[in-house]
Formats: C-alpha cells, sequence, structure tokens
C-alpha cells in the first residue's frame, strides 16, 4: 500500500501514531449524536430537524455541516410519495358550503381553526381508514379515529374526540375537502351542535387542504409505508402510537420553527388585557 501511494513504511507509521485532531475529534463526537437523533426518530429526519435537535441539547454548529456529516454517514431519510386522490365527493350538497380557508392555514391561537380529512390505510383484513382533526396554531392531531369503513361516523367520531380533548371556541371553522362523509346531514348537525362553521376547499385539489395532506404525508412516509399491518387493530395502535407517542410529543414541525406541536400547544398564553 505505501508503495502504491509513494510513502515511505516509515512515514505511514508515524502518521498512525499522531494524536487525533481536536477538529476530527469533534466531528467524530457530532456525528455521534446526528446518528442518536436520526435512529431516535426512526429515519425520518433530515438535516434540518436533527440540527435543531442538537440547538435543543445546546450543540453548536452549523445546518451545512450536519448535512455534509449525515452524508458522510450514509444517514438518508425516508422520502414521500407521490399524492393520490380518494375524496368521494357530494358536489351538490358540498356547493352550498364556502371555502372560508383559501389557503390560509394560520391561526392566533388554539381552537379556532381546524382542518380534517380522510386516509386509509392497507392491511391483510383490508383497509382500514383514520379521520383527522388538526388544529392549525399547534399543528396537533387533536383528534382522530380509525375504523374498518369510511362513513359519517367515523368523522364524528374523530371531531367528537376533539371536541373532548381539547378547547374550540365559539364560531371556529372545521376545514376539509368535499368529501361526502362531511356534506352528510349527521356530520353537518354535529358541526353546528359544537357552534363551529363548515368550510371546504375544492375536490381533488391537495393544496385546498394541505394542513391535513401535510400530516398524512408524514404518517404514510414516517410509518405506514415501512410496516407491514396483518390487522386493523394493529394499524390502529401503531397509527396511535405514530399520533401521540411521535407526532404530537415529539416530531419538530418545520411550520412550527422547528418547535413540537405539543409545546406550541400548551405554550401558548392568552394576551393580557389591557387595563
Amino acid at each position: 500500500m505505501c508503495l502504491w501511494l509513494g510513502v515511505s513504511t516509515s512515514g505511514f507509521y508515524d502518521w498512525l501514531k499522531r494524536p487525533q485532531s481536536a477538529t476530527a475529534a469533534r466531528r467524530q463526537a457530532l456525528a455521534a449524536r446526528i446518528r442518536h437523533f436520526f435512529d431516535e426518530s426512526d429515519g425520518t429526519y433530515g438535516y434540518r430537524r436533527i440540527h435543531a435537535d442538537l440547538a435543543g441539547e445546546g450543540t453548536e454548529c452549523s445546518p451545512e455541516l450536519v448535512r455534509q456529516i449525515m452524508r458522510d454517514e450514509d444517514l438518508v431519510p425516508c422520502q414521500p410519495r407521490p399524492f393520490r386522490i380518494t375524496t368521494e365527493a357530494d358536489a351538490e350538497a358540498a356547493a352550498k358550503i364556502p371555502d372560508l380557508v383559501k389557503r390560509d392555514f394560520s391561526a392566533g391561537k388554539p381552537g379556532v381553526k381546524f382542518v380534517g380529512d380522510i386516509t386509509y390505510i392497507h392491511t391483510w383484513e383490508g383497509f382500514a381508514y383514520l379521520a383527522t382533526v388538526i388544529d392549525c396554531y399547534s399543528k396537533k392531531i387533536v383528534g382522530w379515529a380509525v375504523a374498518d369503513h369510511m362513513r359519517a361516523e367515523l368523522v364524528e367520531t374523530a371531531l367528537r374526540n376533539a371536541a373532548a380533548t381539547s378547547v374550540i371556541e365559539p364560531q371556529a371553522i372545521f376545514h376539509s375537502d368535499r368529501g361526502s362523509v362531511y356534506t352528510s346531514a349527521a356530520y353537518t348537525a354535529l358541526v353546528a351542535g359544537l357552534d363551529m362553521r363548515s368550510s371546504m376547499g375544492r375536490t381533488g385539489v391537495c393544496w385546498d387542504n394541505s394542513q391535513a395532506e401535510t400530516f398524512f404525508s408524514a404518517l404514510k412516509n414516517e410509518r405506514v409505508h415501512r410496516t407491514v399491518y396483518p390487522t386493523i387493530t394493529r394499524a390502529k395502535r401503531d397509527v396511535a402510537a405514530y399520533i401521540e407517542g411521535f407526532y404530537n410529543s415529539r416530531r419538530r414541525h418545520s411550520a412550527l420553527d422547528y418547535r413540537r406541536p405539543n409545546e406550541v400547544h400548551y405554550s401558548y398564553q392568552q394576551p393580557a388585557s389591557a387595563a
């Protein structure tokens, strides 16, 4: 090897005996912390979220250095799959409901603007269907439900769960796509009974309900597409573990300046009124 590289044997052994430089030692320690956070996220975090984790523990480094080390360590986060349209629309009923959001998924405080949608999960027993309710302020999943059907009861259960665990302000907005379950008489009565206002985007236009689609993309990319579900019950347990054990409590959200949904949701302080 020394002959091929054109170096002396004594020079090679002298190089082996040299102490590790401070820069190399720091890079090695940083690589260990980066791998720790990458493994803790189950291989889902890219360099920006890992940089936020490092900053959260007080480790100073640049995002570009994190990206370089991840490339050197062959740490590649899982990648999303293409968006597919699954909505079964009721155009006549949905035409009566306006779009009160108009792609603005921001909110000034919790409990004033929510979005919801349904997605499907493959299991060996057939499809499991997941309905969600997301608070636009914190991006927290405040209500959800899983069933083996896509009837209106599914979205009703998700909204009732949200009302039982989270504050819903008077005249809060609930935004969805134009799926028939969201225009059913039972569901619209539930929305009205909670003193909420229904809002709907257009059918098949994912940007009109992009907040809900963003969550489903994360769920499918980071968990569902990497898991095999023998039963619907197993899928429900895994979805619960992802939502409550990771997404709400641990996953850093880019739209929240890389903070966690629970952190943002529960740290909200009502502004003091003027004397």
